[in-house]
């Protein structure tokens, strides 16, 4: 990346919103482990102007107790992180509990998916953090059943049901995505939740990583999903109520 890259840039148009989200930032995120960084690296080049979303705080909740995510890209960076939580703390429970239930071989893969997701998840805080620090998702409590991390069918029926729903989630996400920045790195993640799904996908039943629930065998494109019925399957497993009607919408 050229030296100019980062020079002071020039004063930014006027806009008639509050001060817009903006790719050259990505670079100022506090916080982001090592591999964040490098997944926000990858992504900038220029700056970018998106929307800016009118949105309640992260932590604000509505009147029925439920935490909006808000809309606007901040929101669907809310909606990806409140995934990743889940994701990083199911893979960091099973590295801490699951050694004897998984083979060898099995245990050393879920540990690389366990720092896959922690990545992804600070990643998406650290961005939440730079851009719109008052309205970052309050960290998540979850909840499993009792058996998760002991018996080895539930521990992979779960994996399964989270990576399919990320990949979809993902899907469903980007075309709300105003900022070019965020789609492509919101593609680099997903990509790597698609082989995390068909790796679980073949431990439980091999070759079953394309099958026509997942991939549709006439278009050839995966499963998508909207925010609203990703977070009713996600709500299972999180003890807060989470609200995503307004994800992706701008005022």
């Amino acid at each position: 990346m050229p030296e100019s890259f980062f020079s002071p840039a020039p004063p930014p148009p006027v806009q008639p919103a509050p001060t817009p989200i903006k790719r050259r930032s990505f670079f100022l995120y506090a916080g982001a482990t090592a591999g964040a960084t490098a997944l926000v690296l990858a992504g900038c080049s220029k700056d970018a102007v998106t929307p800016t979303p009118t949105l309640p705080a992260g932590n604000t909740t509505n009147a029925d107790g439920s935490i909006s995510l808000g809309s606007g890209d901040v929101g669907v960076l809310n909606f990806a992180y409140a995934l990743e939580q889940l994701e990083a703390d199911f893979y960091s429970k099973v590295v801490a509990q699951s050694q004897g239930v998984l083979s060898a071989a099995e245990y050393a893969y879920f540990q690389q998916v366990a720092k896959h997701e922690a990545i992804h998840r600070d990643f998406f805080k650290a961005a939440l953090t730079r851009d719109a620090g008052t309205q970052v998702l309050r960290a998540l409590t979850t909840k499993y059943p009792g058996t998760t991390f002991s018996d080895k069918a539930t521990l992979l029926a779960t994996a399964k049901a989270f990576e399919d729903l990320g990949v979809a989630a993902y899907n469903g996400a980007g075309k709300l995505l105003k900022n070019p920045d965020y789609l492509v790195l919101a593609g680099k993640i997903v990509s790597v939740e698609a082989r995390h799904a068909a790796y679980v996908r073949d431990l439980i039943s091999p070759g079953s990583f394309a099958d026509d629930d997942q991939v549709d065998p006439n278009s050839g494109l995966d499963k998508s999903m909207k925010p609203t019925d990703v977070i009713a399957k996600a709500q299972a497993f999180i003890t807060e109520k989470l609200d995503g009607s307004t994800v992706g919408v701008n005022a």
